[in-house]
């Protein structure tokens, strides 16, 4: 239990319980120490198994093919400091109690010394509640969520960063739930789409040329936060009658961008073709949490040119596989 400094009764409670609402900020370059490099790394059997007895003599680390010295090394139990993000824009608002049922199971599965903070995002971007191990404090926080209106995800997401970046050393993840469709880069994509011909616009977008995208993607490189999106089935178009190409295009980007930052982080995306699935992918992302290594190094090559590194993790039993994220732009 985190202690907390001696404040009245209603300071407290608004500390714990009350949500701050946040409008600015996430432009504010993120202070870490870029000179380390670190990587979380999931190790699994030929049968899909998460293997979690390795020691740190079983993990090479490679990048740009040549290798590196770890510098630091923690086992699969070491805690992690966790982002729950809470798509509350409107598209949710029906099904919102499956929401914080599916949500407190994954509290329910998390370590006793992992610190959590809960983010809802809509139109505005509020935390519910700071990084915490008070597991009823995220819990309130969850049955609380509320909003309605537009998604601001990627300025949600680069909030969620800003506050990992206050959390030192510990390891560090996010878990999204949403639909991927931030309101802000649908309108850009929208506008792009704009006098195109239906025979044009499925190859016009191209989702990894996003500004604010690769912003989010480079401050997590930086940290070395996992992102783990759960793709709620909402605003996609192929549940509709007759969607226009312009549509289909727009989803499919929005896909793409999320999928383009669990590639990029080492975490998974989960899509939830049924809203009964939402508890076990949240639970699945839990255990997989609990089943990563971390470890850390000091590349030589220290020039900050905007190139891209590749990162490659190797365990010394053939048999086995690792995943990890695949490299970061020197920035």
């Amino acid at each position: 239990m985190l202690k907390m400094p001696s404040v009245k009764p209603l300071v407290f409670l608004f500390l714990l319980f009350g949500s701050l609402s946040v409008r600015a900020q996430v432009d504010d370059p993120i202070k870490v120490d870029s000179a380390i490099v670190r990587v979380n790394i999931g190790v699994v059997d030929q049968r899909g198994h998460p293997i979690t007895s390795l020691e740190r003599s079983n993990f090479s680390v490679f990048e740009d093919g040549v290798k590196q010295e770890i510098s630091r090394f923690e086992y699969t139990s070491a805690p992690f400091s966790v982002v729950m993000m809470l798509d509350m824009s409107g598209s949710t608002k029906s099904f919102r109690q499956n929401i914080q049922l599916s949500a407190a199971r994954f509290l329910d599965a998390l370590g006793p010394e992992d610190r959590v903070a809960v983010v809802e995002f809509y139109s505005k971007v509020n935390l519910l509640n700071d990084f915490t191990t008070n597991r009823a404090a995220a819990a309130h926080s969850i049955s609380v969520a509320n909003g309605s209106g537009d998604t601001d995800l990627y300025k949600a997401l680069l909030f969620a960063l800003e506050k990992l970046s206050k959390e030192s050393s510990r390891r560090k993840a996010i878990v999204v739930l949403t639909d991927g469709v931030d309101t802000d880069m649908r309108d850009i994509d929208r506008k792009l789409l704009s006098g195109l011909s239906d025979t044009q616009i499925p190859t016009a977008i191209k989702p990894e040329t996003s500004e604010i995208l690769n912003r989010i993607l480079n401050r997590s490189d930086a940290q070395g936060v996992t992102i783990y999106p759960l793709a709620l089935p909402t605003g996609d178009p192929a549940r509709l009658a007759d969607p226009t190409p312009a549509q289909i295009a727009m989803f499919k980007a929005a896909r793409a961008r999320l999928k383009l930052v669990a590639d990029r982080t080492g975490g998974t995306l989960n899509a939830i073709e049924r809203l009964d699935q939402m508890a076990t992918l949240y639970a699945m992302v839990a255990a997989d949490l609990r089943t990563l290594y971390t470890l850390e190094y000091q590349p030589p090559n220290s020039k900050r040119d905007g190139k891209w590194r590749a990162i490659r993790v190797e365990v010394s039993n053939p048999d086995l596989i690792s995943r990890s994220r695949q490299g970061y732009f020197a920035r």
